[in-house]
């Protein structure tokens, strides 16, 4: 790849990110325009700017990576990412745009009436987010090392400056304009080269989809544990996602929430045709890159080695532009997240300590990229949506749908899970490639326990349940009037 062509398409990407975020301060004015955007993102838009964040550098980069390296094993990753918003749409949207919160740890502390279960709510929000901006670092240092030669560190350091800037020019309300127009961005990035290679091998009659399905890598197939535990990461894992959830509360209602999310399963759906598509075609003619550790950069390389010359480097081009919008997108929703949990716990909760804060959120992850290596994308955010699925995901779930939750509950379940996982996880790091799939793939155990202990916990402390649970869970549940709406609005 021309070097010259990477560093264009990573500045034009930049520079229109930047733009668009100083656009979003002209009109960011209270404390509400920074944390959910006033509460008025329509479902459409709103339904890009969540697919913009949602689509990071695992679903851009990583997904076709593992489609390359394990074949139709890896297609469990997008339809679990895919599958895991009927599971929000179904259990969780909706009544938590009516809370009314800010954050999760604000639903928390409502629903629960206790400081100490958003203390604890909040640390786990934050290391959620720090532990899945790494990855996206690391993906930004990948591709400027690919398209332009430059040191890894260059990119992690170019998300966090442009991501910085348009946090803290215009918070939520920046960051919904970008997303959105980073989402088409990134299906335009996919699509394109997807649809011009597979126009050109068409016409030289290569057997793509035949070949495709043979084994060039020679890795074994995952066991059905494996499989099984992967799909309760993602189903769970992206019920408490934080910078997901927060964008629910820019809706107007909850029936708007709703409505974003069956938008949401449409654009993902169509999107995630395309990285399976390229993952095909690095099946096909580029195995050598799964072979040599590479995997993860296939989608950047694959139109200059199938094509070459202008056309390969244009659509090169634009494939970086994709990767980048992705690494910034979802930087941006877990900075935007981030942020607003730490001003409100330690900064008072004003403009000022919004801004502040998004500094914090970014400092620890960007130390992490730089002294950790890079993992299979794909693979190290499946990991994310396992801590995820098991700490925050049942508070929600609980909070939500039975009155019995306890604060004592809520806070022995979340540390039960985030103890159970994060010694799994770790443990997996160490021993690597020796570790046992119950160890490598924990979700399968920990998400139950994790809710197993919060029932078994609140069921002893039932003195604790707050008093005020019947009105709030009438709040929850019952649909907003249309004349209360117009006036929330107004």
């Amino acid at each position: 790849m021309n070097p010259a062509v990477g560093l264009a398409a990573f500045l034009g990407v930049a520079l229109a990110t930047a733009a668009i975020g100083f656009y979003g301060l002209r009109i960011s004015r209270t404390t509400g325009d920074f944390y959910v955007a006033s509460r008025t993102v329509r479902p459409w838009w709103n339904a890009s700017a969540i697919g913009g964040e949602y689509l990071s550098a695992a679903s851009f980069l990583g997904v076709a990576g593992l489609i390359l390296l394990t074949g139709t094993d890896a297609l469990w990753f997008p339809v679990g990412y895919t599958a895991g918003y009927l599971m929000l749409l179904l259990f969780v949207a909706a009544p938590l745009r009516r809370s009314g919160a800010y954050t999760i740890p604000d639903f928390t502390e409502a629903r629960l009436e206790s400081k100490a279960v958003r203390r604890v709510t909040s640390l786990i929000v934050v290391a959620v987010g720090w532990l899945y901006i790494v990855p996206q670092l690391q993906g930004a240092g990948l591709t400027i090392r690919i398209s332009t030669g430059l040191p890894s560190w260059v990119g992690s350091i170019a998300v966090v400056a442009v991501v910085c800037v348009t946090v803290v020019a215009g918070g939520m309300r920046s960051i919904t304009f970008v997303q959105a127009f980073q989402y088409w961005l990134k299906l335009t990035a996919l699509a394109v080269p997807v649809v011009f290679l597979l126009l050109n091998q068409a016409g030289g009659g290569s057997p793509v989809l035949a070949e495709a399905s043979s084994n060039p890598t020679g890795l074994p197939a995952a066991g059905l544990y494996q499989t099984v535990s992967l799909l309760v990461a993602l189903l769970f894992g992206t019920l408490g996602l934080p910078h997901v959830l927060v964008r629910f509360y820019t809706n107007p209602d909850g029936q708007s929430a709703r409505r974003t999310t069956l938008i949401v399963l449409g654009l993902l759906s169509v999107f995630y045709l395309f990285p399976t598509a390229s993952g095909l075609l690095g099946r096909v003619f580029a195995p050598e890159l799964a072979r040599d550790g590479r995997p993860d950069a296939m989608v950047l390389l694959l139109p200059g080695k199938l094509l070459g010359g202008v056309p390969g480097d244009l659509l090169s081009a634009l494939v970086v532009a994709g990767a980048f919008a992705a690494f910034l997108s979802t930087t941006s929703g877990l900075v935007v997240s981030l942020a607003g949990v730490i001003s409100q716990d330690l900064l008072g909760g004003s403009v000022h300590g919004f801004r502040v804060a998004t500094l914090l959120a970014v400092a620890v992850p960007l130390a992490f990229a730089f002294t950790t290596d890079s993992m299979a994308l794909a693979g190290s955010v499946g990991l994310v949506f396992a801590f995820t699925a098991s700490t925050i995901c049942p508070v929600l779930v609980l909070g939500i749908w039975w009155r019995g939750l306890s604060d004592a509950g809520a806070i022995a379940g979340m540390l039960t899970g985030a103890v159970l996982c994060g010694g799994a996880l770790v443990s997996s790091t160490i021993m690597g490639s020796a570790a046992p799939a119950w160890i490598a793939q924990p979700a399968a155990w920990t998400v139950p326990a994790a809710f197993a202990v919060m029932v078994l916990v609140s069921r002893a402390t039932k003195h604790r349940i707050p008093g005020t649970v019947t009105r709030l869970m009438t709040r929850l549940h019952v649909p907003e009037r249309p004349v209360a709406t117009e006036r929330q609005l107004r």
